[in-house]
């Protein structure tokens, strides 16, 4: 029954978290967002003492009940595992007890932490739990997704319907796409061959779960008086954490899957008290079930989201794509604060850029920054009205504003080319960016001021620009715009 809970509630959050980066309509953030913000790195590089301390209260009392349930991950690595498990019934069988590597495990933790301390991001996330499945997700399950779902829009429209509307699938990012693959491909080999490896030599948050895990309140604990040393629960254990020789299991790898107890045929596992007076054989499930249902409800009222559906407008006519500007600083959306806010607690999980109604939001291929999001309006422009992003960042490094804030927030400039606009080039008059601008930052002047007839230019007014990018997304002249916005380091309100 532990089992079969665990399981349960595993599936919902894998689910949930899973359907928080294939979902393009941002609908069922407003129901699912909180699971987002209750996985452990994101909820400490956000401050949010609250969700850290009710999971370091969870592992303390119940053991690493996080890697087994909340962790996307770490469930992900349990499907491939059983799926192994499931090709040969030899292979049902085939974990044995290894000693723990704490040299590997602690000194990946430290590398981990000086890289977030010292800036160096971009190789620290790499290894982040949360953050790598959503990049897997948001690169290798989205356009499978997104594939599908246009697939029933050509049905649906042929059919007289539009309950599905198509999207554009495209690769935000090369480099990105790459390394999810190359992290699916390593994280699942461990996973295939060897179950929980991942978990217990590399990952940085195992390792501080794991640390708190060997004082928890309730664990599986082993009746030695009723085994018989069969080692079947050895055997079945992913984690590789039970040595059967010594009837000892090490409480910092096991992640409290219940496995063992379930393959244990003479009741010798149970999950109960290890300190103080043991609770009885017969009343350990009941005291296992009522944690994790505990667990479960502490999780699910953690934290909540109060997000709603944007509407934007339809957009205007299509033009074709122009190419990226070479921008002097960064954009990140409003609600950042600073570049270096959002660089410092943004864990690259990318769950702003799969939610991005306007494709603003791509991955970063600087090196410094690789990964981050990072804005760009070749293929639309951030909408003023839109706050998805800010709504959903999990590590605080987008705070939530309203629409109102975000219409008042300054994350950059337009500048002027009057090289590349087309009343120059092709002799025409345009005034696109100004026509479109949203808080009135552009004008249009006289190129020939002394000439009444004279076409007229673009001027920016950078007290009232917000830097959205309507201008530069919606510039006509190719292939560089003839206006771009440049970034603020320090995002302020006009």
């Amino acid at each position: 029954m532990l089992r079969k809970i665990r399981i349960t509630l595993a599936a919902v959050f894998f689910i949930g978290v899973t359907l928080l980066f294939l979902d393009f309509t941002g609908t069922l953030h407003a129901w699912l967002g909180w699971m987002a913000k209750v996985q452990f790195l994101p909820a400490v590089l956000a401050l949010n003492f609250g969700v850290v301390a009710v999971l370091l209260l969870l592992t303390l009392l119940f053991g690493r009940v996080y890697c087994s349930v909340i962790c996307p991950l770490g469930v992900m690595q349990d499907v491939i595992s059983w799926v192994h498990g499931k090709t040969k019934k030899k292979n049902r069988f085939r974990f044995s007890y290894s000693p723990a590597k704490n040299w590997l495990r602690y000194t990946v933790l430290v590398l981990f932490i000086l890289g977030l301390v010292l800036g160096a991001h971009s190789i620290a996330i790499l290894i982040a739990p949360y953050s790598a499945y959503g990049r897997i997700a948001g690169n290798l399950l989205a356009p499978l997704y997104q594939w599908g779902n246009n697939l029933l829009a050509w049905i649906s429209e042929r059919a007289g319907s539009y309950a599905f509307y198509s999207v554009e699938v495209w690769v935000k990012s090369v480099s990105t796409f790459v390394i999810s693959a190359i992290t699916l491909l390593v994280v699942g080999f461990l996973a295939w061959k060897h179950g929980r490896t991942w978990c217990n030599t590399i990952c940085p948050v195992g390792t501080v779960l794991g640390f708190f895990s060997r004082f928890s309140l309730f664990a599986p604990v082993i009746d030695t008086d009723k085994c018989r040393s069969c080692g079947l629960c050895g055997k079945q254990c992913k984690a590789a954490c039970i040595d059967m020789k010594e009837h000892k299991i090490d409480y910092s790898r096991c992640v409290a899957c219940m496995d063992c107890i379930d393959t244990c045929k003479d009741g010798a596992i149970s999950y109960a008290r290890r300190y103080g007076n043991t609770a009885a054989a017969n009343t350990s499930a009941d005291q296992g079930r009522r944690a994790f249902m505990t667990s479960a409800v502490i999780a699910a009222t953690a934290a909540t989201v109060k997000a709603q559906e944007m509407k934007v407008d339809g957009g205007l006519t299509a033009i074709s794509n122009a190419e990226k500007p070479e921008r002097e600083t960064p954009l990140v959306p409003a609600g950042s604060l600073s570049l270096k806010n959002f660089t410092d607690h943004c864990t690259a999980c990318q769950l702003c850029v799969s939610v991005c109604p306007n494709q603003v939001l791509r991955p970063s291929t600087s090196l410094m920054t690789l990964m981050q999001p990072e804005m760009s309006y070749e293929r639309g422009y951030c909408r003023p009205e839109c706050t998805r992003c800010s709504d959903i960042c999990p590590a605080g490094a987008i705070r939530p504003v309203t629409k109102e804030e975000k219409s008042s927030i300054q994350i950059g400039h337009a500048v002027v080319n009057l090289a590349n606009c087309v009343v120059n080039t092709d002799g025409v008059s345009c005034g696109n960016c100004a026509r479109h601008c949203p808080v009135g930052a552009i004008s249009m002047v006289r190129k020939n001021p002394d000439d009444e007839n004279s076409l007229r230019i673009p001027t920016v007014n950078e007290e009232r620009c917000i830097g959205c990018g309507a201008c530069e997304n919606l510039c006509p002249a190719r292939p560089f715009t003839a206006i771009h916005v440049e970034g603020h380091e320090v995002h302020k309100t006009i």
